[in-house]
């Protein structure tokens, strides 16, 4: 018998499921860790915590599901995009890692746009603008500012390919996670030289680019016996978190579009040929489908704005028998009219990437009267999100990208309300699939196609990812919503003068 790893490694913890052949779930198991804000706006974790969680949760699986080491033939490894492993010549940890929320690279944007001949020479290099999520402009940060640590800097590796490192001792990346580090020429599907020329960057600092069902190794002897798995597993390239995403939702053909509501929101459409929005507020990327790539909208706090409001202002809710603090805010929220009554919600909590690429921007209440509760502030939230995940939507559209169902999942699916504002305010069918797992189980399938148990991942995604259930449009709330976006869309251009009197002021 042959079984499959997926590892995703996110922001808030790491979740490990073991499949078959046939793509059912074993055992899966979750760890957290912490993440550290050491100033206002800036996002690190110790990749440590990654390493540790990833040996205790792949231990979990293993034992748990009764597989014998020596059947588990291959490991796919998912993680959050962007972060930053900054390692020295002995392969040590130099500093904590820099997160794709962390916003402290806007002069390293702005540097980079410079070097490379202005935003839209970049955007012919790598097919995107600077952003300050991104990989090169944390490494630019880290010459700018901590010129020691650079001295010392020998490799950058993401979030995932730092386990690879860990498991396989090689220094690899795949095209879907390093499209996200803005060094990876998109169309060529390997690293610029001529945008690593102009920053005056190493090509060697960068790991080795594989597509992402390729295998890229096979685990060290040190590595077999941490995790409890033999020498001869197979590590495949893997993705990042929002293609793995994709591909365990099964997007993986035109026509059909994911959204994923975790602690951010991704919007996510597959494209056959490479297409790039010539304003930059769409990244373009490689796809973990080979030869194929995608397009897609991030917004920076979405279920996080959620978990915001819960933690910080809902303290006294009395919990009913065997209800979770979401269940009250979903029954409350759910209980409010379309629209919130006039209230609205900007989801700008950690600034904004799509469509606006401001982070400055700040979250805001907008509407307020005495008339409105608590499950009016729930659902202002849950609309506010959506409607930012609709401007990617729009974006894609006008490009002539043809969308026929948007899939969802994240911890959004989870609720049947968010479901349905998905539906009604992108009018469009809203569906759920058999595996809730995500970017686990994208990965865990790209594992067994590196083993050869499928010939490429569309035929796994075609045996294994199915329709399970299908909220339709309410039509009567579309026209509702439709009439709300564009005030909504208003707001952001209102106040974005004021976002930047505030950042002064409190600088």
């Amino acid at each position: 018998m042959a079984y499959y790893l997926g590892v995703d490694i996110g922001t808030s913890g790491t979740k490990t499921i073991l499949i078959d052949t046939k793509g059912c779930i074993l055992a899966e198991a979750n760890t957290s860790y912490p993440l550290m804000h050491p100033k206002p706006m800036w996002s690190e974790q110790d990749p440590e915590h990654w390493w540790k969680a990833t040996v205790k949760t792949i231990r979990s699986v293993v034992r748990n599901s009764g597989v014998k080491k020596d059947e588990v033939k291959a490991i796919g490894l998912s993680g959050q995009m962007h972060g930053s492993v900054f390692l020295d010549k002995d392969d040590k940890v130099i500093r904590p890692a820099l997160l794709w929320n962390d916003q402290r690279t806007a002069d390293e944007c702005q540097e980079i746009e410079s070097r490379a001949g202005g935003r839209k020479a970049l955007i012919r290099m790598v097919a995107n603008p600077a952003m300050t999520g991104f990989t090169a402009p944390k490494i630019l940060w880290l010459r700018n500012n901590e010129p020691r640590n650079f001295a010392k800097l020998r490799k950058v590796l993401l979030p995932k390919d730092e386990i690879r490192r860990r498991m396989t001792a090689d220094y690899a990346t795949e095209v879907s996670d390093a499209s996200g580090m803005l060094l990876l020429d998109v169309k060529k599907r390997n690293w610029s030289k001529s945008l690593l020329s102009k920053l005056d960057l190493d090509e060697d600092l960068l790991g080795t680019v594989y597509e992402s069902e390729d295998v890229t190794g096979t685990l060290t002897t040190a590595a077999a016996k941490t995790l409890g798995l033999t020498t001869s597993c197979k590590v495949v390239g893997g993705a990042g978190d929002c293609a793995a995403n994709a591909l365990g939702t099964g997007v993986v053909k035109r026509g059909v579009l994911s959204t994923s509501i975790g602690t951010s929101g991704v919007m996510f459409v597959h494209s056959d040929e490479m297409q790039v929005d010539p304003n930059g507020r769409l990244h373009t990327f490689c796809h973990a489908v080979r030869g194929k790539w995608h397009m897609m909208g991030v917004n920076l706090t979405a279920g996080g704005a959620l978990d915001w409001f819960r933690n910080s202002l809902c303290d006294d809710i009395r919990l009913p028998k065997g209800d979770s603090v979401f269940d009250v805010l979903n029954k409350e929220a759910a209980a409010v009219a379309a629209g919130s009554e006039g209230l609205y919600f900007l989801p700008y909590l950690t600034g904004e990437r799509t469509p606006h690429a401001d982070p400055l921007a700040k979250g805001c209440f907008v509407g307020l009267t005495l008339s409105h509760s608590r499950g009016h502030m729930a659902r202002s939230i849950m609309e506010g999100v959506t409607y930012a995940m609709r401007d990617s939507l729009e974006i894609i559209e006008n490009m002539g990208v043809p969308v026929r169902e948007c899939r969802v999942s994240g911890g959004g699916s989870k609720s049947k309300l968010w479901r349905q504002l998905q539906a009604d305010v992108f009018g469009k069918k809203a569906v759920t699939i058999n595996a809730e797992e995500g970017p686990a189980y994208g990965v865990a399938l790209l594992a067994a196609v590196g083993d050869g148990a499928y010939k490429n991942i569309q035929q796994a995604c075609d045996a294994t990812v199915h329709v399970v259930t299908q909220t339709p449009v309410q039509r009567t709330e579309k026209r509702k919503y439709d009439r709300r976006f564009p005030v909504y869309q208003r707001l952001y251009h209102s106040l974005k003068e004021d976002f930047g009197h505030i950042a002064s002021a409190e600088g």
